[in-house]
């Protein structure tokens, strides 16, 4: 398979997951970012989070269209959401890469385990 068609794979992948599940494709994204396109952590992170974005936006989008949640519900989740990016992207490049790595993981695992028993 070519490096554009592997990109264009995972880019459906990820955005698969993350239309069903309302967020995740990163999930998807960054170990393949990682293996198929070689980029090093760092840059997998921050490539990841740059295409995920346009895809929140959509998924946005249609659940806003579909599901129509109560902003109430919404804003708490929101403001949290947006002082977390900012520390995140503040303090990134201070984060060594194995922690980020650790941490990623332990997320992932942390999300599987809860989706299979809750």
């Amino acid at each position: 398979m070519t490096d554009k068609r592997k990109s264009q794979a995972a880019g459906i992948a990820g955005g698969v997951i993350n239309g069903l599940f309302g967020g995740g494709g990163g999930m998807v994204l960054l170990p393949l970012l990682s293996k198929w396109r070689k980029l090093e952590a760092r840059s997998s992170f921050a490539t990841c989070v740059a295409i995920i974005f346009p895809m929140c936006c959509v998924s946005t989008a249609v659940y806003l269209w579909e599901v129509r949640p109560a902003l109430s519900t919404v804003l708490p989740y929101l403001a949290g959401g947006v002082a977390g990016g900012l520390i995140g992207g503040l303090t990134f490049e201070k984060v060594p890469v194995r922690f980020l790595k650790v941490i990623f993981g332990l997320f992932l695992l942390y999300g599987g385990v809860r989706y299979l028993l809750w």
